[in-house]
């Protein structure tokens, strides 16, 4: 897997990238719960930014 970038600026995107990490300890089949996940926080985030 290629490496994540360590911060983005936006403490929000960085704690999902963050979740991210776990997926090495995990098998293959729970990984698509850790992308759903994911992608919830970036919707969130960017809602966020779009609601300012």
């Amino acid at each position: 897997m290629s490496e994540l970038p360590e911060e983005t600026g936006d403490a929000r995107v960085d704690a999902v990238l963050a979740g991210l990490g776990r997926l090495s300890g995990l098998p293959v089949s729970d990984h698509v719960a850790v992308f759903e996940e994911a992608f919830s926080g970036l919707e969130a985030a960017l809602g966020a930014v779009d609601a300012q």
